[in-house]
C-alpha cells in the first residue's frame, strides 16, 4: 500500500507552498478519490456518512488513500493555524480558542489514522502486510504525538504532576513512531524513514525530553526504547520481525569494546585566542574529552564517505552538536554555582570560567555553522546546477529507455529557498556569539565575526539572484549582485586560526574560498550586467516597433542597431538601387605646401642636384627617360 511514501510524496507541496495551498491541493485530491470511488454527495443530496470496512480497503487499495488524504487535510489546517499565529508580531501568541481549535483537528487527523488502524488489523479482510500495518503505527503515532505536543504547549501545568509525567504520553507515542521507522529503515534501508527521523521525530523527542527534565546524554535511540510501549506485544513482535534488535541494544563487536574501554584523555585547561584557561570542574573536563572523541569520528566518517549526500553528512554531526552542548551546560552550572556562592569577578576560578565559557560556546556555534555548510552543498552554495530528477526504477513496458527530463523550475526555487533558510540561520548563529560575556570587549573578535557574518549575506544574495534569474527578473539580480560584490569587498573574512585542509566544516573560512567567492560574483556580475542591458535595448526597439518609429535606411547602414523582437526583416531594403553618389568618409591628405615656397637649410645643395640631374639622364631606346614620381599621386618633394 505505500502508505509513507504517499504522505511523503504529497507533503513534498510543502518545498513550494505553505500548509494553505498543501491543504487546498488536499481538498481538491479528496474530492477526485471520492468521485472515483462513489462516496461524493450529488449536488441538492443530503450529506450520508459511509464508512470505509476492512473490506472495502481488501477490494480497492484508495480506500487508504481517502482516509490518508483526510487525515493529512486536518493536519495541513492545524499546521496552518500554528504557523499563521506563530508569525504574529503583536506579542499576544496563540490564545486559548485557536489552541483548542489547533487540537481539535490534530485530534482529527489522529482519529482517521487510528481508523485506518483498526482497518489494517484485520489482515484477512483488509489484505495488509505486516509492513502496512507498521507504517500505519507509524504514522498515527506521529499524529497523537503531535497532539499530545501542542497539549503541552498550551502553558497548563499541573501541581500534582511532574514535568515527565505530564510529557510522558508525548514520548510514548513519538517512542512508538521512532522505533517502529528505525526498524523499517534499519530492514529497507529508504531514504524516506530516514528524512523522516531526523526532521521530525528526532528533533520532537529531544525537545520533549528537555521539557522532562531527562540528561541530554541519554540518546534518542535510548529514549525511545525506554518510552515504547512494550505491553503491546502484537506490536512488539511486528517490530521485531522488521528488526531483531530494535528493542534491545545490538551487541558490539570486541574491538569496538576495547575502544571503549580505553580512558579518554581529560584535559586540564583551554586555550582561547591565545590566552590559556585551567578547567575547574571535572565535569567541563569529561564533556571536553567527549567533543573531542565525537570531533575524531566526524572526521573519520567524512574522510570515508566521500560520496554520501549532505543529508548524511549533516546527521554526522549530530554527536559532536550533543557532546558540545553538554559542554556549554556543564559550563553554565559551574558559573552558577560560583555566582550563587557570590564569587568576585576577579576571582581566577570565575575568570577560567568565563573564558571556557566563550570558548565552548563559540565551538558549538562553529559546528552548528559547519552543518549548514554541509546541508547547503559544494562550495557554500556559490554555485548553483541544476539536479537531474530521479529516474523510476521499473522500465518501460516496450523497453524505451526514460527521456532526459530538466529538473523543473518550482523544484530550483524550493532548493533555493532551503539555502537561504539556512543562510539566515547561520547569520543568526554568528550574530549570536556576540551576545556571549566578553565578547564585545575582543575589538579584532569582533571584527572577524562580522566579516564571517558578511561573507554569508553575500553568499545569501547570490543565491536569491539566481532565483530572480529563473523568473526573469535579471535588474533585481544585478542589484543583489552588487550588494554581494560590496559585501565581499568590503568585509573579507579575516581568520586567525588554522586549521588542516582535511577538517570538517566549521565557522572557520579561509581565504582561498573569499577570494573564489569575489572572482565569481564579479563574473557573474558582469554577465548579469550584459543581459540587463540586452533586455533594455529589447525593450527599446519594442517600444519603437509599437510606436512605428523605425528607420527608413536599408539594412547595410543599421547593422549596428537591436533587431526588433516580432519585427521581420525587410529584405525589400538591403542595400540602396541604383546607388547615389554620397560622400565617404576617408583619410584626410595633408599636403605641406610650404615645402615648396620655403628656404629649409640644407635645401639649396638639394635643388642644385634636382637641377642637374636631367642633363645626365641616359637615353632609354632613343627616348628621353621619363623622371620617376614621388609622393602621393605624383606630387613629390
Amino acid at each position: 500500500m505505500d502508505i509513507t511514501p504517499f504522505i511523503s510524496s504529497h507533503r513534498e507541496a510543502l518545498l513550494i507552498g505553505d500548509y494553505n495551498v498543501y491543504r487546498t491541493q488536499l481538498s481538491r485530491q479528496l474530492l477526485a478519490v471520492r468521485k472515483r470511488l462513489g462516496r461524493a454527495t450529488a449536488k441538492r443530496e443530503k450529506f450520508t456518512k459511509k464508512d470505509v470496512t476492512a473490506s472495502d480497503v481488501g477490494s480497492n487499495h484508495e480506500f487508504v488513500h481517502l482516509l490518508l488524504l483526510t487525515s493529512e487535510r486536518a493536519w495541513a489546517h492545524a499546521m496552518f493555524m500554528k504557523t499563521s499565529h506563530g508569525e504574529d508580531t503583536s506579542g499576544k501568541g496563540i490564545t486559548g480558542s485557536t489552541r483548542s481549535h489547533i487540537i481539535s483537528r490534530l485530534s482529527k487527523a489522529a482519529g482517521t489514522a487510528r481508523h485506518l488502524v483498526e482497518l489494517l488489523a484485520d489482515q484477512s479482510a483488509s489484505k495488509a502486510k505486516n509492513q502496512d500495518v507498521l507504517e500505519a503505527r507509524a504514522y498515527h503515532a506521529s499524529l497523537a504525538g503531535a497532539e499530545e505536543f501542542e497539549k503541552q504547549s498550551a502553558g497548563q501545568k499541573s501541581k500534582e504532576q511532574s514535568s515527565e509525567e505530564r510529557w510522558q504520553p508525548c514520548l510514548r507515542y513519538y517512542a512508538e513512531a521512532r522505533v517502529v521507522y528505525a526498524a523499517l529503515y534499519e530492514r529497507d534501508k529508504k531514504e524516506v524513514y530516514r528524512e523522516i527521523l531526523a526532521n521530525t521525530i528526532d528533533p520532537t523527542i529531544r525537545y520533549a525530553a528537555y521539557q522532562a527534565h531527562l540528561s541530554r546524554t541519554i540518546a534518542i535511540p535510548t529514549i525511545a526504547k525506554r518510552y515504547f510501549p512494550s505491553e503491546d506485544k502484537e506490536l512488539a513482535s511486528l517490530v521485531e520481525q522488521a528488526d531483531s534488535f530494535a528493542l534491545k541494544e545490538k551487541p558490539v563487536p570486541k574491538d569496538d569494546e576495547d575502544k571503549q574501554d580505553t580512558p579518554r584523555d581529560v584535559p586540564t585547561s583551554v586555550t582561547w585566542r591565545g590566552r590559556k584557561a585551567n578547567i575547574v570542574d571535572a565535569s567541563i573536563g569529561q564533556a571536553l574529552a567527549a567533543v573531542t572523541a565525537a570531533k575524531a569520528r566526524l572526521r573519520a566518517y567524512l574522510s570515508s564517505n566521500v560520496n554520501a549526500s549532505n543529508r548524511d553528512k549533516a546527521a554526522a554531526y549530530d554527536d559532536v552538536l550533543t557532546a558540545s552542548q553538554d559542554a556549554a551546560d556543564a559550563t553554565k552550572r559551574a558559573t552558577d554555582e560560583l555566582e550563587k556562592e557570590r564569587v568576585d569577578e576577579g576571582d581566577p576560578r570565575m575568570q577560567d570560567l568565563r573564558v571556557t565559557s566563550l570558548a565552548v560556546n563559540y565551538d558549538l556555534v562553529s559546528w552548528r555553522v559547519g552543518r549548514n555548510r554541509v546541508l547547503i552543498g559544494d562550495d557554500d552554495g556559490l554555485t548553483f546546477t541544476a539536479q537531474q530528477p530521479k529516474k523510476p526504477k521499473r522500465p518501460r513496458e516496450d523497453g524505451t529507455p526514460y527521456a532526459e527530463k530538466e529538473e523543473p523550475r518550482s523544484r530550483k526555487l524550493a532548493r533555493l529557498r532551503e539555502r537561504v533558510v539556512l543562510y539566515d540561520a547561520t547569520i543568526q548563529s554568528i550574530d549570536s556569539v556576540k551576545e556571549l560575556r566578553g565578547a564585545m570587549r575582543d575589538a579584532s573578535f569582533v571584527i572577524e565575526l562580522e566579516g564571517k557574518a558578511a561573507h554569508f549575506r553575500a553568499l545569501e544574495c547570490l543565491n536569491i539572484s539566481y532565483s530572480h534569474s529563473l523568473l526573469d527578473g535579471h535588474l533585481n539580480a544585478l542589484a543583489l549582485l552588487q550588494r554581494a560584490k560590496e559585501l565581499l569587498s568590503t568585509s573579507p573574512p579575516a581568520s586567525s586560526e588554522t586549521e588542516p585542509p582535511d577538517a570538517p566544516p566549521t565557522l572557520h573560512l579561509s581565504s582561498a574560498s573569499s577570494e573564489n567567492a569575489q572572482k565569481h560574483v564579479s563574473a557573474l556580475l558582469s554577465r548579469t550586467h550584459a543581459l540587463v542591458e540586452l533586455h533594455k535595448l529589447e525593450a527599446n526597439a519594442r517600444i519603437a516597433a509599437e510606436k512605428n518609429v523605425t528607420s527608413a535606411f536599408p539594412l547595410v547602414q543599421n547593422l549596428y542597431a537591436y533587431p526588433t523582437p516580432g519585427v521581420q526583416v525587410d529584405l525589400k531594403n538591403l542595400v540602396q538601387y541604383p546607388p547615389e553618389v554620397q560622400p565617404v568618409p576617408v583619410k584626410p591628405l595633408l599636403l605641406d605646401v610650404a615645402w615648396n615656397y620655403i628656404e629649409y637649410p640644407g635645401r639649396e645643395r638639394e635643388a642644385s642636384v634636382k637641377a642637374a640631374a636631367p642633363a645626365d639622364e641616359p637615353m632609354v631606346n632613343g627616348t628621353e627617360a621619363q623622371p620617376k614620381k614621388r609622393g602621393w599621386f605624383g606630387f613629390g618633394r
